[in-house]
């Protein structure tokens, strides 16, 4: 191979065509995500609707009373121009409000490709199908907390 202009030519290889994405559908008419972030486990389904969102059998504006949080939740929806077209169930677990509502995100987003695969390159585009995996650091042996040590005095 001289350069990288001959890798055009090259056909993939059996069984290796590119993914296609299909329309995951339960008989009721919804699609099911899990989403997680942090140590939240978050189950969502979506299904068409008139846009009525419920998280652990509350509004969301209820149960995510800041509105930084509600705007998180509903970032997929805003971004696919879908606000208003689904209804979505969530019930979350696990770590705090922030987490959970990026476990919903998450789930939602996930939910959102399985309902309409077309909306994926848009939903992929803007981040919210990637698992954000950053977690809290385990406490050390000889340390205060992660990383703090103990405080030093000479005397």
């Amino acid at each position: 191979m001289a350069d990288l202009s001959s890798l055009k030519d090259l056909a993939p290889a059996e069984g290796q065509a590119a993914p296609v994405h299909v329309r995951k559908v339960d008989a009721q008419g919804r699609s099911y995500a899990t989403g997680k972030r942090k140590n939240a486990i978050a189950r969502v389904w979506v299904k068409a609707g008139s846009g009525k969102i419920v998280v652990n059998g509350k509004d969301f504006t209820a149960y995510f009373a800041r509105p930084v949080l509600q705007m998180i939740l509903q970032q997929p929806l805003v971004s696919a121009a879908r606000t208003g077209q689904f209804d979505i169930i969530a019930t979350v677990t696990g770590g705090g409000l922030s987490g959970q509502a990026g476990a919903v995100r998450h789930g939602v987003s996930k939910a959102l490709t399985y309902f309409e695969p077309g909306l994926r390159p848009v939903l992929k585009k803007g981040g919210f199908l990637t698992r954000d995996s950053r977690v809290v650091e385990r406490k050390k042996y000889g340390k205060a907390k992660a990383r703090r040590s103990f405080q030093f005095s000479k005397r």
